[in-house]
């Protein structure tokens, strides 16, 4: 769909959504979206030029189907996928892809940090209508024979520009943790969570320097002009415990990235900013604020945040309470949490399961932020419900298969997909049809 719309502006130095909209022009891609989202294509301009919405569509991943981040558009979800030294799979990765997209991840991250890395995304995303993601500090470790202290600029920028070949269509970079930062990290509960994080860490009391990505920053940005590669500004210091939530730590972080993401910006550099972690309920709010403060406005992608600490097996849940109100007060994407969160690595089960609680969570959040549409769907489902339109509340709900299969459970005779009651109440005890012989009777009675 994009070869010839790129094929377009192959001979712009600069290759960037954020370079068309600022001079004035609407991409294809800022049409297809305002057609999907059901908005101008002038104002998805607008929100782009103004570094409030991104678009991450790689010019190498020719068959992206565009997609939009920002506060104007409805909630987006990530799903990270992704191997480990432990397990490996090309065929289990792709499957887990499939399974994201099948259940409605807007993008998805691969994370694999064992195997052949670059063969995996390979094929991540040849099979991908999505946008990927990466953490390219994975690979630069693998390729340094996993020894952290033999980083060095030229290794990062490498796999930098070789991903952004493969079609990579936005980096997680882990370059707002300075050196300075490390006396905050000394006085936390439970230190660095981050694996991006705790690498640098390493390397920068190893030699005492400065965070390297930090360093060189304006030769990361270049490759992504080239390639139309948005940043995702990591969050290396985000809370891993409801203890660390809002610390100073975590907060003089977010101003660096506030500082490298204008300059991601000054350069004609999609960019959005990660946030936590693990933040007490009554905490979000304040969160949400404050990187819009710091940053511009530039979109928000959090991880849940979790609410408690408690919840292992059921992070999915604990998450998605917390992904909820952080999206109603202004976050732009959700980073899914599996039940497996903190417990191994998922597999394409769990990946099903963390998708439906997220979308859930976006969809809830949506409605709560009066998107117009949103609602239109669950107005849909509640005509077919107390009209008995059992196979279009199949249709209708976000996982069709599981809601089939749960009210197959107790009447999976095709004949039951016409009755007016279910499994729970019965043919005697259902309260809508009680309702409905209720008013057809007062309605006769009003005829007489």
């Amino acid at each position: 769909m994009r070869k010839q719309w790129i094929n377009d502006r192959k001979n712009d130095k600069i290759k960037t959504q954020l370079y068309y909209a600022k001079r004035g022009i609407i991409t294809p891609e800022m049409e297809y979206i305002a057609n999907k989202e059901c908005l101008n294509s002038e104002t998805i301009r607008k929100e782009v030029a103004k570094g409030r919405l991104i678009i991450p569509a790689n010019i190498n991943h020719i068959n992206l189907e565009p997609m939009g981040i920002g506060v104007a558009l409805r909630t987006k979800i990530n799903s990270n996928i992704g191997s480990s030294s432990i397990i490996n799979s090309i065929d289990e990765e792709v499957e887990k892809l499939k399974v994201s997209i099948k259940y409605g991840a807007d993008t998805v991250m691969d994370l694999s940090t064992g195997g052949n890395l670059d063969k995996i995304r390979e094929a991540i995303i040849e099979a991908s209508c999505v946008p990927i993601g990466t953490v390219p500090i994975y690979q630069i470790l693998h390729d340094v024979k996993n020894d952290v202290m033999k980083l060095d600029i030229d290794v990062m920028l490498k796999v930098l520009k070789k991903q952004a070949q493969q079609g990579v269509s936005y980096f997680t970079i882990h370059c707002g943790f300075l050196l300075e930062h490390m006396p905050f990290v000394s006085r936390r509960k439970m230190g660095i969570v981050s694996r991006g994080g705790s690498l640098m860490a390493s390397w920068m009391m190893n030699y005492h320097k400065q965070n390297p990505f930090y360093e060189a920053y304006d030769e990361i940005l270049k490759i992504c002009q080239e390639y139309d590669v948005s940043l995702s500004l990591g969050d290396s210091l985000r809370p891993g415990c409801l203890a660390d939530a809002s610390d100073e730590a975590q907060f003089a972080e977010l101003k660096v990235l506030g500082e490298l993401a204008k300059r991601a910006y000054d350069a004609d550099v999609q960019v959005m900013i990660e946030g936590p972690g693990h933040v007490p309920l009554n905490q979000i709010e304040r969160n949400v604020k404050l990187q819009k403060e710091y940053c511009n406005e530039a979109p928000f992608y959090v991880l849940g945040p979790l609410v408690t600490d408690i919840a292992a097996g059921y992070d999915h849940i604990a998450s998605a309470i917390g992904a909820c109100v952080a999206a109603w007060k202004g976050v732009a994407m959700l980073c899914y949490v599996t039940p497996k969160e903190h417990l191994g690595l998922p597999n394409a089960k769990d990946v099903r399961e963390g998708i439906l609680a997220y979308k859930i969570a976006a969809h809830a959040a949506d409605i709560a932020r009066g998107r117009i549409g949103a609602r239109d769907r669950d107005d849909a489902m509640s005509d077919a419900r107390y009209g008995f339109d059992w196979n279009k509340q199949f249709e209708l709900a976000l996982d069709s298969d599981r809601a089939r299969e749960y009210h197959d459970e107790g009447l999976p005779q095709e004949v039951f997909k016409e009755a007016e009651f279910c499994s729970m109440c019965g043919p005697k005890f259902c309260s809508y049809k009680i309702s409905q012989d209720i008013f057809r009777e007062y309605k006769e009675e009003s005829v007489e």
